[in-house]
């Protein structure tokens, strides 16, 4: 009989019962012919195929609903024996919901079919109750998914349906309070995490949903689907009591009263909506974290219009569990998007108003999850992510926390991190901080909290405005991505909201004088935007004296700590309001920064600093105070940046100037060494200003450094001779002048008359007659000529040699 399975073809409604019968059969007999059982052995897979096959059949009458019956007979009878594919499990359960469910309603059977409906209800439920217990170990894991299978049909737009599944639901709740399962861990029954490690197949980690889609059946439209789910709501209670027994430490008076008074309730009760409340806040105590997020979610869908449930019950779910639970990032993000996703569904003002309080409870909790989490929903700030804001900012407190966190989000822009997701890139998630406060602005609300922070604001989107243009064409599409039709690009939306925050704080004529200037435009590219960055601090150097002296000490305190992702527009902004501000306090803070980033490995940064202390140096207020970097100014002429050497070499002259007596011979001395490497530089510029500097401190040297002096101009005199051929006309004028000056040191007559006139060779012959004992040292410095990129000094080089 069994291995009809295998044939094609199902026409005899009885051909079907006795295939059923025989798989029951042999599962329940041990005396069976064991050639019978290791054909069910190895035929599993075609067997459970074929009873699902079987119960998506329509059934036909009378004998059709036999069939079904005699169908999770047969699927009892296999899990008992051990043999029910794990696999399959889902599918099959899932078939036979569909088929016994959807049976007509049973006030529609009469006579034996009414028996029959009810009989067959009562073996689903025992088969339900058999696949628990054969999980052993694992009961509590096949109890939950039984229960994830039955959830959906509750939600059902078939009143029969929703009753039957809530029915199966409560049956299951009754169930566990009698059959013992051992292996449950009671710390689901905890509003706190207790400090032990316990597998997550001995949690029930679907109470919250479980108890969150109850307590809103309690509410529904269908009676009898409600009075299963007090009915199960019950049960449920009791066996979370049962768990917390096992742990007598949790006793106390009042939980024993509160026990009592569950018991002395009766199901029906509880679908007074008041009553459900109050049943709900009950098994508020028992919630982890994770239940509360759970039951949210479902309180927040259920807000959607048109409701199956009561909204003002959800609507005090959602309020008690937003204030009653701390949630991890990942449970907040996910409350966010619940909310902003069903948001525009929502009408009716009491799930409004609750989501409102959500958002600020949820704000003040949690606020750098809260704001990031929104960003995320919604990088182009939409009129549903407005309202969201809006609701977050309605008290001063929680605005001003807003504007930080958005505030923070806007410094976070690390061009180290790439990655193309918004949830892990802060590139993107500071685009849409930049967006969000442009949308906050125009809704003209928390003004006065945007006024307290205004100079940090202001210097982070211009932060922004420099670092979108280093932007990928990836990150502008996922950032672009909602509103491409916007036609409004990451860069331009940073500018506008930068534009639109001076306007807010009453800077319009600082607007129009920037946009006079070009300076909106220039920021606009990476290759002039600098260039934006210096009109606006100039601009801004117009504003009253007290923001003026913020702006410039949130500007040091930013510099005192390096970071490439803005600090080149920092101090291009700081080193223009260093040039326009009367310097006193200030000048201690640019004195105290510039060292470090004179150190600098940005591109540029020690050149734009350099050319700052310029500036100082030629600043009769400033000029003796600025003495101080001479050190660090000495050092970058040792670097590889041509750059940063030709910017050191008149800020080092201007610096000699200022230096008197001992202090001035004793700075000589080692800046001449420092300077002899520079005659051969590639920027025709270093050398010039190298070799009319070396000539200079050749005269600043007194007392015992003459000594030493007078070997480092003997070790010039042959790299200036060779210049004296450079291809560059200044750089040969410098050289003639450096050695006139060179014989005058050294008090060598014959060498300042051939240096007046030029005279190259005569000066060769000179230097080998005078000194023959440096002759060695002369051969070495010409052969280091014979690589010069200049074919004259090389020719020069070949012929002293």
């Amino acid at each position: 009989c069994l291995s009809v399975c295998l044939l094609p073809g199902w026409q005899q409604e009885a051909q079907k019962l006795r295939f059923l019968a025989s798989i029951c059969t042999v599962c329940s007999t041990t005396s069976v012919d064991s050639t019978v059982w290791d054909m069910l052995y190895f035929c599993q897979l075609e067997v459970v195929e074929t009873i699902e096959v079987l119960l998506q059949e329509e059934p036909a009458g009378h004998q059709g609903i036999m069939v079904q019956q005699q169908a999770m007979l047969a699927i009892t009878s296999i899990s008992r024996a051990g043999l029910l594919l794990q696999e399959k499990k889902n599918s099959l359960l899932y078939a036979c919901f569909c088929s016994i469910f959807h049976l007509p309603p049973q006030e529609d059977t009469q006579g034996p079919d009414a028996s029959l409906y009810s009989k067959t209800l009562a073996t689903m439920d025992s088969m339900l109750q058999v696949l628990v217990r054969s999980a052993g170990t694992l009961g509590i894991v096949e109890l939950q998914n039984i229960l994830q299978l039955l959830l959906p049909f509750t939600n059902s737009q078939l009143a029969a349906v929703q009753e039957r599944a809530m029915a199966r639901i409560a049956r299951l709740a009754d169930f566990i309070t009698t059959y013992s399962l051992p292996q449950v861990c009671p710390c689901f029954a905890q509003a706190t995490v207790l400090r032990h490690q316990c597998s997550k197949t001995h949690q029930f980690v679907m109470l919250g949903k479980l108890v969150g889609h109850l307590t809103l059946c309690c509410t529904c439209k269908d009676k009898g689907t409600r009075h299963e789910a007090a009915e199960a709501l019950h049960h449920l209670h009791t066996f979370v009591l049962q768990q917390r027994s096992r742990w007598p430490w949790l006793h106390d008076t009042g939980q024993l009263q509160l026990q009592e008074g569950w018991q002395a309730t009766q199901p029906w009760q509880l679908l007074q909506t008041s009553h459900t409340g109050k049943i709900f806040l009950m098994f508020t105590k028992y919630l982890q974290p994770s239940d509360g997020a759970d039951i949210i979610l479902m309180a927040i869908k259920s807000f959607r219009a048109p409701s199956a449930y009561s909204i003002s019950l959800a609507a005090r779910m959602v309020d008690v569990l937003v204030a009653d639970h701390a949630f991890q990032p990942g449970q907040v993000l996910n409350i966010m998007w619940a909310i902003y996703r069903s948001l525009p569904s929502v009408r009716a003002v009491v799930a409004l108003k609750s989501l409102d309080r959500a958002l600020l409870v949820l704000m003040g909790k949690h606020p750098s999850e809260v704001v990031a989490s929104l960003l995320q929903c919604s990088p182009m700030c939409t009129h549903v992510a407005v309202a969201m804001w809006r609701a977050m900012m309605s008290e001063p407190q929680a605005a001003e926390k807003v504007l930080r966190e958005l505030l923070s989000i806007l410094m976070n822009q690390s061009l180290r991190k790439t990655s193309t997701s918004t949830k892990d890139n802060p590139r993107i998630l500071s685009l849409a901080a930049a967006r969000t406060i442009n949308e906050i602005l125009l809704q003209s609300i928390c003004l006065w909290q945007v006024e307290a922070i205004f100079p940090q604001l202001f210097l982070a989107l211009l932060f922004q405005v420099s670092f979108t243009t280093e932007l990928t064409l990836q990150e502008v599409h996922i950032f672009w991505r909602e509103h491409q039709q916007d036609l409004l690009t990451p860069i331009r939306s940073a500018v506008q909201s930068m534009r639109m925050l001076l306007c807010s704080m009453g800077f319009e004529s600082q607007v129009l004088a920037i946009e006079a200037q070009g300076g909106w435009d220039t920021l606009l590219s990476s290759q002039t935007h600098l260039m934006g960055v210096r009109i606006i601090a100039r601009e801004m150097m117009k504003t009253p004296s007290p923001l003026r002296s913020t702006i410039f000490c949130h500007l040091a305190e930013l510099l005192s700590v390096e970071d490439p992702t803005w600090e080149m527009v920092a101090m291009v902004f700081f080193i223009e309001m260093l040039n326009c501000t009367n310097l006193s306090e200030e000048l201690d803070r640019a004195l105290e920064i510039f060292p470090m980033y004179l150190q600098s490995q940005c591109l540029g940064m020690p050149s734009l600093v350099l050319r700052a202390i310029l500036r100082l140096t030629e600043r009769p207020d400033t000029e003796r105070k600025a003495l101080v970097l001479l050190p660090y100014v000495m050092e970058q002429l040792q670097g590889a940046d041509s750059d940063a050497s030709a910017a050191a070499l008149p800020v080092l002259g201007n610096m000699l100037r200022l230096l008197e007596g001992k202090t001035l011979s004793l700075t000589a001395l080692p800046l001449a060494d420092k300077l002899r490497p520079l005659f051969d530089d590639e920027l025709d510029t270093v050398r010039e200003l190298s070799i009319r500097l070396f000539q200079i401190t050749m005269g600043l040297v007194v007392g015992a450094e003459k000594k030493n002096m007078r070997k480092k101009v003997w070790d010039s005199l042959l790299p200036l001779l060779f210049h004296l051929h450079d291809q560059d006309k200044s750089v040969a004028k410098a050289s003639q002048e450096a050695l006139r000056s060179a014989g005058q040191f050294l008090k060598w007559g014959q060498l300042v008359q051939l240096a007046e006139t030029a005279q190259a060779w005569r000066i060769c012959e000179c230097l080998l007659a005078r000194k023959r004992s440096r002759a060695k040292d002369y051969l070495c410095q010409s052969q280091t000529y014979l690589q010069s990129p200049q074919e004259a000094l090389r020719r020069e080089a070949v012929r002293f040699i």
